[in-house]
């Protein structure tokens, strides 16, 4: 038998034909001495819960020992059998197509290459704990590879990987990204701006270090060695893939000049790096070791990601890019939209998390209705969660305790990931108080939001602007489309519910006068009222149809928030510990 520590497996990575979007790939695999050999490429990436099904992209797949050429054959969706008759070197080459663009997802043209690593190297089956080592070889005329990956020493562009699960957290940028660093919580930090843009350099070095020194500080420490940051800067760009000491950033590369652009942009640095704790190492016990053929299901992502959503705000709160009222106006604007989303009173937080694979990645125009987002959702609780913690306890402990004391005790003690039984029993030591009803109401129940009851405990008023408006409300959402207007949704228990409009009906009038923009908008629909009865015409399919709406009240909340100059003492002590 061969022992594993025997078994070596060297990738090499080249371009022949960037401009039609080709990444050539050699795999070589010495002292696996066995009848055959299935080598596997992953369904999907982790960090985004949708199976992509990299194995279609594949071409050219071949496998020789020297000069002889070995037989293989595909044995599923994502695996080749190589009949290895015992060599002890293999060579197995093949080609990936790669030309869609996410940070989740390699793209490959003449002007760089980004591999999402996942996408681009197989495996051998059984042997996920090999290391392995990857050779870069860049196209003629790009001269820098950016990669979380540790380099070998000695060697340009060769690194290495001591199990696959690093290899597969471990994007490779390969190009002339500009390249600039800094040390932020004794760390040395990487970025690599593929697409140009108006950003400044010396002012993200200080304000992204601002931000790290923020996460770092909830945990107590940073875990790194380094750290990467592949920064995508597009006309239009956005989102973000957290890694184990690296992520990738898709950016407006003309907003960073702007308020806005800039915000958004560290915020987005913020949620990515505070991954680094949360999911990345403190996680859900599902969520690792991976299984790559398949989905690996949990009902904690309302904690994974939308814990990390809560703490986005808290992190640019205290490293002073936003003030506490904008901070609470921003978790309020949230709250609202899980409040004003008619599938939040029919998917749960956790129901949300488990069906993430079948729903949240693959929306339709009824998902509003029947789903929530686990990232909103799960940004909702922490909030609550926060605050009931910081009013049991006098303001002496918060969910940083929490996610402090969670990561402490699983990651660096036990070495695992934590059951939804686990978390919840922490939140209960850390507040002293039980939070089984809470569990029952917001985790795994779809209860209405009481924003006005937890945000009470920090002296913070909440009024419903939009209360008692008694505004006309249609419930439709339209596009346009080949110069028609087209209905794009409908939202449950509307007046277009109840009435009848359906998705692509084509919007023709209102009561005689021409759609021509969109219809919740139109002039016509703000001058009647509640109760009243308008004739919408459509055209669906080829059938021309008059459909009677019964106008109702518009359901949706407008959240905000007054902080309160009287408020009590016990009332300052959680608006300290939560919102500062």
């Amino acid at each position: 038998m061969t022992s594993k520590s025997q078994v070596k497996v060297e990738f090499e990575v080249g371009f022949i034909e960037p401009q039609a979007h080709y990444a050539e790939v050699e795999m070589n695999i010495s002292g696996l001495i066995k009848d055959y050999i299935d080598v596997k490429m992953p369904v999907w990436a982790p960090g985004s819960y949708l199976v992509r099904e990299f194995a279609k992209s594949v071409e050219g797949f071949g496998a020789a020992a020297g000069a002889k050429r070995l037989r293989f054959e595909k044995v599923s969706k994502n695996a080749w059998r190589v009949y290895a008759a015992k060599a002890n070197k293999i060579k197995i080459k093949y080609r990936v197509y790669a030309f869609e663009t996410s940070v989740r997802t390699s793209f490959i043209d003449d002007s760089h290459a980004f591999l999402s690593s996942t996408g681009i190297f197989m495996y051998p089956d059984g042997l996920l704990k090999l290391p392995s080592t990857v050779v870069i070889k860049p196209f003629s005329g790009w001269n820098k590879v950016s990669t979380g990956l540790e380099s070998v020493p000695g060697k340009a562009f060769t690194y290495i990987a001591k199990d696959f699960d690093i290899l597969f957290d471990s994007p490779i940028e390969v190009g002339n990204q500009d390249v600039f660093d800094f040390i932020a919580a004794g760390v040395k930090h990487e970025v690599a701006m593929y697409g140009g843009g108006n950003y400044d350099k010396e002012r993200l070095k200080v304000d992204m270090a601002k931000v790290i020194e923020q996460a770092t500080a909830i945990y107590g420490e940073n875990p790194n060695k380094h750290y990467t940051f592949i920064v995508h800067n597009f006309s239009a760009s956005g989102g973000g893939l957290e890694h184990l000491n690296s992520t990738v950033l898709g950016a407006s590369k003309n907003g960073y000049n702007t308020e806005k652009g800039y915000q958004g942009f560290l915020s987005l640095v913020a949620h990515e790096y505070h991954h680094l704790w949360n999911v990345k190492r403190l996680r859900p016990i599902a969520l690792g070791p991976f299984d790559y053929d398949s989905e690996n299901y949990t009902t904690s992502l309302w904690v994974a990601e939308g814990f990390t959503s809560y703490f986005e705000n808290k992190i640019m709160l205290r490293a002073g890019f936003s003030t506490p009222l904008e901070t609470i106006q921003a978790l309020l604007n949230n709250i609202a939209t899980v409040s004003n989303t008619p599938g939040s009173k029919v998917q749960s937080a956790a129901a949300a998390s488990y069906d993430a694979w079948i729903k949240s990645y693959r929306p339709n125009e009824n998902s509003g209705n029947t789903s929530i987002s686990y990232y909103s959702k799960g940004e909702a609780i922490a909030t609550l969660m926060d605050l009931e913690i910081a009013n049991a306890t006098k303001g002496i402990r918060s969910l940083d305790n929490v996610m402090h004391d969670m990561y402490a005790l699983y990651y660096k003690k036990l070495g695992r990931g934590y059951t939804d039984a686990e978390f919840k029993s922490m939140v209960e030591k850390i507040s002293g108080i039980s939070f089984t009803a809470f569990w029952e109401k917001f985790v795994n129940g779809t209860d209405p939001i009481e924003y006005q009851k937890y945000f009470a405990y920090a002296g913070i008023d909440v009024k419903d602007d939009n209360s008692g408006s008694n505004e006309p409300y249609l419930g439709v959402a339209s596009k346009k489309m080949e110069g028609n207007i087209i209905v794009a949704s409908v939202s449950r228990n509307s007046a277009a519910w109840d009435g009848g409009l359906n998705f692509n009906d084509i919007l023709i009038s209102v009561d005689g006068f021409p759609i021509d923009s969109a219809l919740e908008k139109m002039p016509i629909i703000a001058s009647h009222k509640v109760g009243d009865v308008i004739t919408v015409t459509v055209k669906r399919d080829v059938v021309i149809k008059e459909l009677k709406l019964v106008l109702k009240a518009n359901p949706n909340v407008k959240l905000v928030p007054t902080i309160k100059e009287d408020a009590t003492e016990s009332q300052l002590l959680v608006r300290e510990a939560v919102f500062n």
